[in-house]
């Protein structure tokens, strides 16, 4: 027979306690309505004689809802130990959605022990550390999945951008996390993968753009890549038909750091003038004016400009429409900016894996929000990048 909750000092039964025995009742109703689906017989039934399994009593455990935890939950038997019910995994003691709520806190930044901390104070189940980590680890598994996937044979745009993280290998030490954005020919972004790693080579380079490649990438108009030792000739390697433009974000923040405060204003705004004019003929127009008025005070700067003038300006080769999607690259910087804001709560990742688990987390939402948004300009530059795909492939 079920219990009747207990009644508090004021005589009246407190409505969470009401709450839980009637979850509890259902389910051991729904746990026996199971049970006699599989033995395909009701209880004390005379066709179930001689049938060659029977119930068996039942076993008690605790298990935690969402709506709180739910002690001495009577699980029937059946004599040959066959059954299992769908309600739960075997050893399970909680439902999917306090998986969901770990992963997505553990998304959010929260620390493990923040989160079991969470779960025992608000459901009074107590949850190590470790066993939290072991709890997101399906994320791992989604992360070897995702870095599988079959991506889109045709990419106009290719970004490689890179940001700092601290993980702890044997100390504490900052890492570079790569993000590879594409653009489809229709305008939209996703975020193909993602590496974590302390160097780079050009060695490693091939063999992540390589990947690419192998998981279906075949045909790309343009590559945004900064500086990075090895990453230029590994591109071309890998597409070799492809262009190679260098980040103009990046090159013009490596010009700042390398000016007097007074001037950096007036640099940016000549600077400014070359990515910004409405051809390469004026572009490089701006560059001699920039040469001739900075080139005495900082030859070094303004000759760096000249030495990778055609990869900073390859972009003129393609619509205009599109040419602002190409050199500015804000929306990549906010997505940057709100990982390591994930990632910030925890000071540093325990291992390059709990910095994988949350990175690959926030992928799969900007992935979602972009799927329907598309790149502004690419509309416009349709037919043109569908003709220079058919020039080049």
């Amino acid at each position: 027979m079920n219990s009747i909750p207990e009644k508090n000092s004021d005589g009246q039964v407190e409505f969470h306690d009401l709450i839980i025995e009637l979850i509890k009742n259902f389910l051991e109703n729904f746990l026996k309505a199971e049970l006699t689906e599989f033995l395909n017989y009701e209880k004390h039934e005379y066709s179930g004689r001689n049938s060659g399994n029977s119930r068996n009593g039942s076993y008690l455990r605790d298990f935690l809802t969402q709506f709180g935890s739910i002690k001495g939950l009577n699980v029937p038997r059946d004599r040959n130990g066959e059954f299992q019910t769908e309600l739960f995994q075997p050893y399970k003691r909680y439902d999917n959605w306090l998986e969901e709520a770990i992963i997505n806190m553990y998304a959010n930044g929260l620390s493990t022990r923040y989160v079991a901390d969470w779960i025992e104070q608000m459901y009074g189940q107590k949850y190590s550390p470790t066993t939290i980590s072991n709890l997101t680890n399906v994320a791992l598994e989604e992360v070897k999945k995702w870095k599988e996937r079959p991506l889109q044979k045709r990419y106009s745009v290719i970004f490689i951008d890179g940001m700092s993280i601290k993980v702890r290998r044997d100390t504490v030490a900052n890492e570079s996390v790569y993000i590879i954005i594409g653009i489809n020919e229709d305008g939209y972004r996703e975020i193909l993968d993602f590496y974590i790693g302390a160097t780079e080579s050009a060695a490693l380079w091939e063999e992540v753009l390589s990947n690419l490649k192998e998981r279906g990438v075949q045909e790309v108009l343009l590559g945004v890549i900064d500086g990075l030792p090895g990453l230029k000739d590994s591109f071309l390697k890998v597409f070799p038909k492809a262009d190679v433009q260098r980040c103009i974000v990046h090159k013009v923040r490596n010009t700042i750091v390398k000016v007097r405060k007074k001037d950096t204003d007036e640099i940016v705004k000549d600077l400014k003038k070359i990515y910004r004019s409405p051809s390469r003929e004026f572009a490089e127009k701006a560059l001699e004016e920039f040469d001739f008025k900075w080139s005495k005070i900082y030859p070094k700067v303004t000759q760096s400009w000249y030495v990778d003038k055609d990869e900073l300006l390859t972009f003129y080769k393609y619509p205009e429409s599109i040419h602002k999607a190409i050199y500015t690259t804000n929306w990549i910087e906010r997505a940057n900016k709100e990982i390591k804001k994930r990632l910030k709560p925890m000071n540093s990742l325990p291992n390059v894996q709990a910095a994988e688990k949350i990175i690959y987390l926030k992928i799969i939402e900007y992935n979602s929000k972009w799927s329907d948004r598309k790149m502004r300009g690419f509309l416009a530059a349709k037919d043109q990048l569908h003709q220079l795909f058919k020039e080049r492939y």
